[in-house]
């Protein structure tokens, strides 16, 4: 991630893959979680595509700091920025959890173009919030006061929920480490406190406009989000189809890189 934009909402790290003049696809991640969920199935699709990745504001490797807006709203309008700033017209798009979200606020709101959209386990429709994480969104000044050996056992047991095959301890320590420090432990509590439906209430209603090739990617054992959430959502969206993926969770990159990337594959060619 050596590469870096500065938005209104804090400096942005990214970077590229494949060979220039390739068809473009952009690879947005979820919460509490970073590009680095798709760095197996970056690289595969780097073989036929050029792959954008990205850490959203607040999160990865990307500026973390008082007082930051990293709300979906704030997301949607720095996605639609960095198309701009790529000089992206029209890319295929693909989108995990909160970045289902952020990929169909610009898209609704911001009036950013795409060839066509993968939304994989996506934060799409009310209600969503597990009870963890309405209480944290409530609290979340207490919680920042946590010690840093509870906090991170916390965050380490939450982010491993997402998994239904459970993770390589390597995997778990990257995918929590961003969250550790002095500027890491307020920054995933700022990320919850700021997770507000209406954001999502916003633009649900409008599912029906999506004029474009839908793909919508579910881990069959998802817990964080269940795929009844994903037929619901496949009936909203005119001409999209469900792709039931079996055995993996809510982290489907990490439970079944090989199918997700199949899928992709034949989707985007």
């Amino acid at each position: 991630m050596g590469r870096t934009y500065r938005s209104d909402a804090g400096e942005v790290r990214w970077e590229v893959l494949g060979e220039e003049g390739a068809a473009p696809v952009v690879l947005l991640h979820g919460t509490p979680f970073s590009s680095y969920v798709w760095r197996g199935v970056a690289r595969a699709l780097a073989m036929t595509h050029r792959v954008y990745v990205w850490d959203m504001p607040g999160y990865g490797t990307s500026e973390m700091s008082d007082g930051q807006d990293v709300s979906l709203a704030a997301q949607g309008g720095v996605f639609a920025e960095l198309l701009t700033h790529w000089g992206l017209d029209e890319p295929s798009v693909v989108a995990h959890d909160f970045g289902g979200a952020v990929a169909l606020r610009a898209h609704l709101l911001h009036g950013a173009r795409y060839r066509d959209l993968v939304l994989v386990d996506p934060v799409a429709l009310a209600p969503w919030g597990s009870p963890f994480f309405r209480l944290v969104g409530a609290h979340a000044e207490v919680f920042e006061q946590l010690p840093p050996a509870l906090h991170g056992a916390l965050v380490r047991e939450y982010v491993a929920s997402a998994s239904h095959r459970g993770l390589h301890p390597a995997v778990l320590d990257a995918l929590v480490d961003p969250w550790l420090g002095e500027a890491g432990q307020p920054a995933f509590y700022r990320q919850i406190a700021q997770a507000d439906q209406h954001f999502t209430d916003e633009i649900q209603a409008r599912y029906d406009e999506l004029d474009l090739p839908v793909l919508i990617c579910w881990g069959a054992e998802d817990t964080w989000i269940p795929i009844e959430k994903g037929r619901e959502l496949a009936g909203l969206i005119p001409g999209s189809r469900l792709r039931p993926i079996e055995g993996a969770g809510h982290l489907v990159q990490e439970d079944a890189p090989a199918e997700l990337t199949a899928a992709l594959t034949a989707f985007l060619s």
